[in-house]
């Protein structure tokens, strides 16, 4: 039977501006999923049902058609502040946060026309690559609900793969986006640094988080990316929403280019990192994909770095430093926070000075090492989804390297300020999603879409659901 989030977001665009079905005939209909389906999937931490309907109807009454995002359902990231509703950054800390003022993220997303439903589950602080906090019931892959759904925009992936949500905004400071994607089913995008004024990165130390688009389809994400171009005072030039360009590269799906295949990563000195026969398997399914639209490939080692693993672990814990906790607050956070806390807030200047500046060589050596080609492409995971309460929760040592393990191609590219979309491209025979990742050049975010539309069009991807998806 056909219901209302069999649609992509795009045709829903469609169908609302023709008026085929109102913004509050919508949001009821993803509202009445979520209330039904959540339960089990723990996509969200805060449901604002009345308030979801009473900014329908005011967009219905009052924002331009015009508005790229105009009457689509979203839901806020619980990292995110909306004001007046709880907000909770994943911690036990900030349980009952009601904020007074709206982040620009949020404010930018209204403005292109969207229906908040409520905040989407996150790990503290955003620290984690699984979404599995102390405040809320974990994010669970709809593929196989024993398995996490990846970390930190959880919340969000779960939302748009059980078709609670079109389309959801994420931010991603080390994988964040690219991660739960991968394993829920999902197109996830991390555009470049500075590309989007309102989660441009630079407001992050050492220029990490980013935020992009959640999606079934590389024409939803596109849709959504072209919507966080909005309106903002920090832009580097006005932005606007005429013409959607990102959209129209991904309907257009065209270009032949040449493509670099990695497996290697900066990981590989610090840990044991192996990539599993299911995320071999996937590349391989990418790889004749891409062979056969005529593509050139290339195989790529990435040159080792043994100062990396280090310095990025410096300058997470440095970010964790200045969560406000102190004494007994302390105690509310989680072991993997804590550890970070107290790791960044005992280092030196000297000593984050020195990591930033390792990072910045790493930067310039991997646009070097990238320049010969348009894409580089990996494993999008070195693992199968991991089951719920796979990562350590007593040893953070444990745990960070678990992540590393579990996703060493993502945060590199944050340190790099490239843009990357992960692609749904394969199924393992237990029913798990599989995916790719696309570097692409800096400000090549035109490049990934195309690729991502063309490997679209020949997988079919967009047509697989997890069983949820009819419930």
């Amino acid at each position: 039977m056909f219901e209302l989030h069999h649609l992509t977001a795009q045709e829903q665009s469609e169908w609302l501006r023709r008026g085929d079905i109102s913004p509050e005939e919508l949001a009821t209909h993803y509202l009445d999923r979520i209330a039904r389906l959540d339960p089990g999937l723990g996509a969200f931490t805060t449901v604002t049902r009345d308030a979801a309907l009473d900014r329908a109807r005011l967009v219905q009454q009052t924002v331009p058609k015009a508005a790229p995002l105009w009457g689509i359902p979203l839901g806020d990231k619980d990292l995110w502040q909306r004001k007046g509703v709880r907000t909770t950054m994943g911690s036990r800390l900030f349980a009952d946060l009601i904020p007074e003022v709206s982040d620009d993220i949020v404010e930018a997303l209204d403005a292109a026309g969207a229906v908040s439903l409520g905040k989407t589950n996150a790990p503290e602080f955003g620290l984690a690559a699984y979404t599995e906090s102390l405040v809320a019931p974990p994010a669970r892959t709809p593929w196989d609900t024993s398995r996490g759904a990846g970390g930190s925009s959880g919340g969000a992936a779960v939302a748009v793969s059980a078709g609670l949500l079109p389309v959801a905004p994420g931010s991603d400071g080390g994988g964040s986006i690219r991660i739960p994607a991968a394993a829920t089913g999902l197109v996830g995008l991390k555009p470049s640094r500075g590309r989007v004024p309102t989660g441009s990165g630079f407001l992050s130390l050492g220029g990490l988080v980013t935020v992009g688009p959640l999606a079934r389809t590389v024409a939803d994400a596109a849709l959504l990316l072209d919507a966080m171009l909005g309106p903002s005072p920090w832009a580097v030039q006005p932005p606007t929403w005429d013409g959607g360009a990102y959209l129209n590269a991904a309907v257009r799906g065209e270009g032949r280019f040449q493509i670099g295949v990695m497996t290697t990563s900066p990981w590989d000195s610090a840990y044991e990192i192996a990539v599993s026969a299911e995320a071999q398997s996937a590349l391989e399914v990418a790889l004749r994909g891409l062979d056969a639209l005529g593509h050139g490939v290339e195989e790529l080692a990435l040159e080792p770095d043994e100062t990396y693993g280090t310095a990025f672990r410096t300058l997470w814990q440095a970010g964790a430093s200045g969560i406000p906790a102190e004494g007994e607050q302390l105690d509310l956070l989680e072991p993997l926070t804590q550890w970070l806390v107290a790791r960044g807030r005992e280092l030196s200047a000297r000593q984050l000075a020195d990591a930033l500046q390792a990072l910045t060589l790493f930067e310039r050596s991997v646009i070097r090492q990238f320049a010969s080609f348009d894409v580089v492409l990996t494993p999008a995971l070195a693992m199968t989804p991991r089951p719920v309460g796979w990562f350590d929760a007593v040893d953070a040592e444990h745990n960070f390297a678990q992540q590393c393990q579990y996703t060493p191609w993502t945060s590199f590219v944050n340190v790099a300020g490239l843009p990357a979309i992960t692609l749904p491209v394969a199924e393992t025979e237990d029913g798990l999603p599989m995916g790719v990742q696309l570097i692409g050049r800096p400000g090549g975010e035109h490049t990934l879409l195309a690729i991502g539309a063309q490997l679209e069009r020949r997988l079919l991807w967009q047509r697989r659901h997890p069983p949820v998806w009819t419930a």
